[in-house]
C-alpha cells in the first residue's frame, strides 16, 4: 500500500495487487452468502430446547445479557453482512408475529441453507430448487393441520392454559457460553433456580392478565393492554399482577395524601403554567406596580387552573408535563394530589383502565373526561427513596400491570423476555387453539411426509424437496445434542417409531423423563407458531 497524490495535492491510497483482486460471482458467491446465514444459524443452534445453553452478551457500554431467546441474541449481535442481517430480520418477523419460535426458525433457516448448497453443488439451478422449497413448505404446512389437536379451554377453566405456560419458565442450561470465570456462572445458576421455582405463580400471572385483556367473542388479545414494570429488589416470588396501571412516579408533593379512595383523575396533556404567546415578545417593567401586577396575573392563572380542576370534581390530576414550585405549592394548599411528568403511553393506559379522557386544554374539562379508579396509592420500596403509584379497581379493568421484583437487573430482564414468550402463546391459543406437539415430533412428522410426496413430482424439483425433508430433521438432531443425546441415533430411533406407531407425536425426550410421547410430557407448540416457522425459514432461503 502507498500514498499518492494527484494534481490537486489531495491524497488517495494505492493498493498493491489491486488488479490480481476479482469479485466473487455465480456459485462462489451464493457459497459466500450461504456461509455467512449459517454461521448465524450456528450460534443459535446451541441455544435450542430446555437444555440449549445462554449466551452472555456484552454490548459496548459495557453492559452484560444472559438469555437464550433468539431474537435477543441477534437483536444485540453486530452483524455486518448482508445475509446474516436477513437472518436477523427473519428472528425479528417471528418475534413480531408469534413472539415464540425464534430460535428454531433461524435454525431451520440455516439447514435449509445448508442442503441448498449440497444441491448447488450438483449443479441444480437456483430457481429450481426454490420452486422446490416451495412446494415442500406447502406439503408440511397442509401436514401441520392434518396432525394438529385441538386445545379446550374456557374463561372459568384457565388450569390448561397454566400448564402450558411454565414451559417458557424451564430453562435448564448445562452451561453458559462466552462466561470466563465462575462468578458469572454461578450468577447464573441463581437466576435459573429462582425463575424455575417461581414457573407456577408467573404462568397465573401470565394466563390472567391475557384473559383480563382478551377479547374472547372476537378471539382478540391486546399486549398493549399489559404494561410489564420492574424494580430490582425483594423477590422474584413479589412479583404480582395489579388490575390497573403502575406509574414509576411519585406525588408531586411530599405533604399530599399517600392514598386517595374513589378517585375521580383529571388526566392533563397541558401544563400549569400561564400560556407563551406564540411570536416573539419582550416586556418592560420598570416599576414595582407593574411587577406586582404582573405577578398577581400569573398567580390568577395558576390559581384558574387549579379551581377549574376543583370545580369539575377532581381529586387527582394526573399530568404529562412538569409545574413549577409555586404551581406545586397551589396544588397542595388546595388539596389537590398531583403526578407529573407523566408518558404519553402511560397517560393513554390510564386513560383506558380508568375510563377517563386525555384532556388538552383546561377549558375542555368536564366531569365526563375523568377517569375513575377505587384506589390510588404511593408506594415506597425498601430503604430507598423509590416510590410509585398504584391506579386499582379502576372502572375498566382492561388494562392490567405485571410488577416484577428481583434482586438484580439481569434477573427482572430474562424474566419479562420469559413473560413475554409466555403472553405471546397464550395470546396465540386463544387466535387458536390449535397445537401440534413439540420436541421435534412435528417436525419429524413433517419431514416423513415431505419424503413420501416427493416421489409424486417427476421434475429436478424432488431434489429440492427430499433436501426440504432433510433440513426439517435439523431441529429434532439440535434438541438431541443440546440434551447430550447421541443425535443421528436418536433421530433415528424416533422416526422409526413414528412410522412404526403411525403416531406423530413422539419427539425428542429432552428432560429424560422416560417416554417419547409428548402428549404425555405435555409439550406443545402453538400450530400458527410453527406454521409460521416454516413458512418464513423458507421465504428467506428463496430470497438467498
Amino acid at each position: 500500500m502507498a500514498l499518492a497524490f494527484d494534481e490537486f495535492g489531495r491524497p488517495f491510497i494505492i493498493l498493491k495487487e489491486q488488479e490480481q483482486k476479482t469479485r466473487l460471482r455465480g456459485l462462489d458467491a451464493q457459497k459466500a452468502n450461504i456461509a455467512s446465514g449459517k454461521a448465524v444459524a450456528r450460534i443459535l443452534r446451541t441455544s435450542l430446547g430446555p437444555k440449549g445453553m445462554d449466551k452472555m452478551l456484552q454490548s459496548p457500554d459495557g453492559d452484560v445479557t444472559i438469555t437464550n431467546d433468539g431474537a435477543t441474541i441477534l437483536e444485540q449481535m453486530d452483524v455486518d453482512n448482508q445475509i446474516a442481517k436477513l437472518m436477523v430480520e427473519l428472528s425479528r418477523s417471528q418475534d413480531y408475529e408469534i413472539g415464540d419460535g425464534t430460535t428454531g426458525v433461524v435454525v431451520m433457516a440455516g439447514a435449509l441453507l445448508e442442503q441448498a448448497e449440497k444441491l448447488l453443488e450438483r449443479g441444480i439451478h437456483p430457481i429450481r430448487i426454490a420452486e422446490g422449497y416451495e412446494l415442500a413448505s406447502r406439503i408440511a404446512f397442509e401436514h401441520l393441520e392434518h396432525i394438529a389437536h385441538k386445545f379446550e379451554f374456557s374463561e372459568t377453566n384457565i388450569e390448561p392454559l397454566i400448564r402450558t405456560s411454565p414451559s417458557f419458565f424451564l430453562v435448564f442450561p448445562l452451561a453458559v457460553e462466552g462466561v470466563a470465570g465462575n462468578s458469572a456462572g454461578y450468577l447464573f445458576w441463581v437466576l435459573v433456580a429462582c425463575v424455575n421455582r417461581c414457573k407456577r405463580s408467573l404462568a397465573e400471572i401470565a394466563v390472567k392478565a391475557v384473559l383480563a385483556v382478551a377479547d374472547l367473542e372476537r378471539k382478540d388479545v391486546n399486549l398493549d393492554l399489559i404494561k410489564v414494570e420492574g424494580k430490582v429488589g425483594g423477590k422474584l416470588e413479589d412479583t404480582e399482577l395489579i388490575y390497573g396501571i403502575v406509574v414509576d412516579k411519585d406525588m408531586s408533593h411530599p405533604q399530599m395524601p399517600k392514598q386517595i379512595e374513589d378517585a375521580k383523575i383529571a388526566i392533563l396533556t397541558c401544563p400549569f403554567e400561564p400560556p407563551k404567546p406564540k411570536t416573539k415578545h419582550k416586556v418592560d417593567i420598570d416599576t414595582v406596580e407593574k411587577f406586582q401586577t404582573l405577578r398577581q396575573q400569573e398567580q390568577k392563572y395558576f390559581d384558574d387552573m387549579v379551581q377549574k380542576c376543583k370545580d369539575v370534581g377532581a381529586t387527582l390530576v394526573i399530568c404529562q408535563w412538569g409545574f413549577d414550585d409555586e404551581a406545586n405549592h397551589l396544588l397542595m394548599h388546595r388539596n389537590l394530589p398531583a403526578v407529573r411528568w407523566v408518558g404519553g403511553v402511560e397517560l393513554e393506559l390510564i386513560a383506558i383502565a380508568t375510563g377517563g379522557r386525555i384532556v388538552p386544554r383546561f377549558q375542555e374539562l368536564t366531569p365526563e373526561k375523568l377517569g375513575r379508579a377505587g384506589l390510588v396509592r404511593e408506594r415506597a420500596f425498601g430503604t430507598t427513596k423509590d416510590r410509585m403509584i398504584y391506579i386499582e379497581r379502576c372502572a375498566n379493568s382492561r388494562a392490567v400491570t405485571i410488577f416484577i421484583r428481583g434482586g438484580n437487573k439481569m434477573m427482572i430482564e430474562e424474566t419479562k423476555r420469559s413473560l413475554h414468550d409466555a403472553l405471546c402463546v397464550a395470546r396465540n391459543l386463544i387466535r387458536n387453539n390449535s397445537i401440534v406437539y413439540g420436541g421435534g415430533s412435528a417436525e419429524i412428522s413433517c419431514s416423513i411426509a415431505v419424503e413420501a410426496a416427493a416421489d409424486k413430482y417427476p421434475g429436478v424439483e424432488q431434489y429440492a424437496i427430499r433436501a426440504f425433508a432433510d433440513a426439517l430433521d435439523a431441529i429434532p438432531m439440535a434438541l438431541a445434542e443440546n440434551s447430550g443425546l447421541q443425535p443421528i441415533e436418536t433421530l433415528s430411533a424416533v422416526k422409526s417409531q413414528q412410522i412404526k406407531e403411525n403416531n406423530s407425536c413422539c419427539g425428542i425426550d429432552c428432560n429424560d423423563i422416560g417416554t417419547n410421547d409428548m402428549r404425555e410430557q405435555n409439550v406443545f407448540e402453538t400450530l400458527i407458531g410453527k406454521q409460521q416457522q416454516i413458512l418464513l425459514a423458507t421465504q428467506v432461503d428463496d430470497e438467498n
